[in-house]
């Protein structure tokens, strides 16, 4: 059993499709996947995707990519609308400095104030962060200072220091295609040290399909390529990985009430 702990079901690339993509997804033993927001105005989408289908789930946030749209969003705001019963998560949001898309004053704001909704609602937080280290690593230790919370670097890219900065603070770490790519030696070294209980598998689809097939749109059924490769580089089963994240999974996600 494997889950698909972050995919956009909402892009064109798999709503077209949808019935097709959950159906291999099944195929390939994906039994369940969250469904996650890039922007709050958009909630009514994830939430009638995660209403429609049993083993899908949603999250309510902002990418930082939108942070600058999406100012309007109070802490209070995400709070009400992660009290749907299908809502698992905060998010995504975070830091990217690889593309610039927002201010960074803007991803900052808005990050803190996701960061808010997760301590008082006890969600996970859904952590976007490339090529930003220096900046989450100082922002999640002073929120943490104000008070724990839930929360995942998803999609994995940063260094291993970053990786341990969010495992010291109580996170987990999530991997997708990438993991299987040429040159992901540093992450593959995250993957090969984060504890068994702290790991996860995704697939950002529609995006970075895992080898072989690298270039097409990702959907959740190649999530399993993942898997295969994580499991490679911490010399365990398919089947072990598969019980570990899944149970990581249930822990971190616990509305899904899987645990």
């Amino acid at each position: 059993m494997l889950i698909d702990s972050h995919c956009h079901l909402d892009f064109e690339e798999l709503s077209k499709d949808i019935g097709g993509v959950l159906a291999r997804a099944k195929a390939a033993g994906v039994d369940g996947m969250v469904t996650i927001s890039t922007r709050v105005d958009n909630f009514s989408t994830y939430a009638a995707l995660a209403e429609q289908h049993a083993n899908v789930w949603c999250s309510v946030g902002t990418h930082p990519h939108n942070a600058d749209q999406e100012l309007h969003i109070q802490t209070e705001d995400l709070i009400r609308l992660s009290a749907h019963p299908k809502c698992v998560a905060i998010g995504e949001a975070g830091l990217d400095y690889f593309y610039d898309n927002a201010p960074r004053e803007a991803q900052e704001i808005g990050l803190r104030r996701h960061i808010a909704a997760a301590r008082s609602t006890g969600l996970p937080l859904v952590i976007h962060s490339r090529k930003a280290d220096e900046d989450m690593a100082r922002i999640l230790t002073e929120e943490s200072g104000q008070g724990a919370f839930p929360f995942v670097l998803h999609c994995f890219t940063a260094s291993p220091s970053l990786a341990r900065t969010g495992l010291e603070l109580g996170g987990y770490i999530s991997f997708s295609g990438i993991i299987t790519f040429k040159n992901a030696e540093e992450i593959r070294e995250a993957a090969a040290f984060v504890p068994a209980d702290r790991y996860l598998v995704e697939t950002d689809a529609p995006y970075l399909a895992p080898i072989p097939h690298r270039g097409q749109p990702n959907e959740p059924s190649y999530v399993r390529h993942t898997a295969e490769k994580l499991a490679e580089v911490r010399g365990i089963s398919l089947e072990q990985l598969g019980r570990e994240t899944t149970a990581n999974f249930a822990r971190l996600f616990s509305k899904t009430g899987l645990a």
